[in-house]
């Protein structure tokens, strides 16, 4: 198995959200990046997301201008999955879909070298299942990663059944080298982050459903009386209705009735209203 000293270029697969978030931090910290999608475009608005979150950085003076530009220039775009065969740890940010990820896993364990390790980025899925698709399943870890990325200090990493007790502990130190603060969760549906903040989200949403209160005020309340940044309808408008529909489906399925979707949610979801990226969902954010 490749070390932490060995790495030097990190392969990005997934150029959305969270695969240009991992991108871009990969790159601040001082790596290689070789991030790529299937279409060309997915990677052009990938690197738009990077120029414009660099760029906040830099205004807030958070990161100096030329750090930024080096940041931005060790980052390859590519739709080639075949360009990263020399890459020396990968992780993955595509759609949340388990046989997607699987096939994915099962073209890079064929792609590169030996020894290195692949991390899957799911919030929800299996490490297990999606290893289970590569012929390194000691080699696969999760590194579940918070939004917005270059903002969120946290990372998730998620031990799977097989995974090798030297590849946690890589995990663990590649990720506090992006600058991340780490804790550990074994392979069980939702881990520790969306396991619990799937029912508290669903939860605000069925408050609002059966008339407890209004959304600002479950919001406010929310905030005020437990010392959290967001309301769980701020925050499902945040990572996206549709995203918080499917996470609450896949634990739904894993663990019964206790993760049932709220109908509220579900409602949005099917009225194409999912929070800011569309511009409605339970708020309105003018055309964001």
């Amino acid at each position: 198995m490749r070390g932490r000293d060995d790495i030097e270029t990190i392969g990005v697969v997934g150029a959305g959200t969270m695969g240009s978030g991992i991108a871009q931090v990969a790159a601040t910290a001082g790596f290689d990046v070789l991030m790529r999608d299937v279409e060309r475009r997915f990677v052009d608005a990938g690197f738009g997301r990077i120029d414009d979150s660099l760029d906040r950085q830099v205004e807030r003076d958070t990161l100096d201008r030329a750090a930024g530009d080096a940041a931005r220039e060790r980052i390859e775009g590519t739709t080639d999955l075949g360009s990263l065969a020399d890459a020396d740890f990968v992780i993955e940010a595509v759609v949340e879909d388990v046989e997607v990820k699987r096939e994915v896993f099962a073209d890079l364990d064929d792609l590169v070298a030996e020894g290195v390790v692949l991390a899957t980025n799911t919030s929800t899925l299996s490490i297990t299942t999606i290893a289970a698709a590569t012929d390194r399943p000691e080699l696969v870890v999760g590194l579940h990663f918070m939004n917005p990325v270059p903002v969120m200090e946290g990372v998730e990493v998620v031990v799977g059944e097989k995974t090798a007790a030297e590849v946690t502990v890589l995990a663990h130190s590649l990720a506090e080298t992006l600058g991340k603060t780490t804790w550990e969760a074994d392979d069980k549906p939702g881990f520790v982050t969306n396991r619990i903040l799937m029912p508290w989200i669903n939860e605000g949403i069925r408050a609002v459903d059966e008339g407890v209160a209004a959304k600002e005020d479950i919001d406010r309340g929310m905030k005020l009386g437990t010392n959290v940044p967001m309301g769980p309808l701020e925050l499902a408008d945040h990572i996206g209705l549709d995203v918080c529909l499917h996470a609450s489906e896949t634990l739904h399925e894993e663990l019964g009735d206790r993760y049932k979707p709220a109908y509220l949610l579900k409602r949005k979801v099917e009225a194409g209203d999912l929070g800011k990226k569309t511009g409605r969902g339970f708020y309105e954010y003018g055309g964001e």
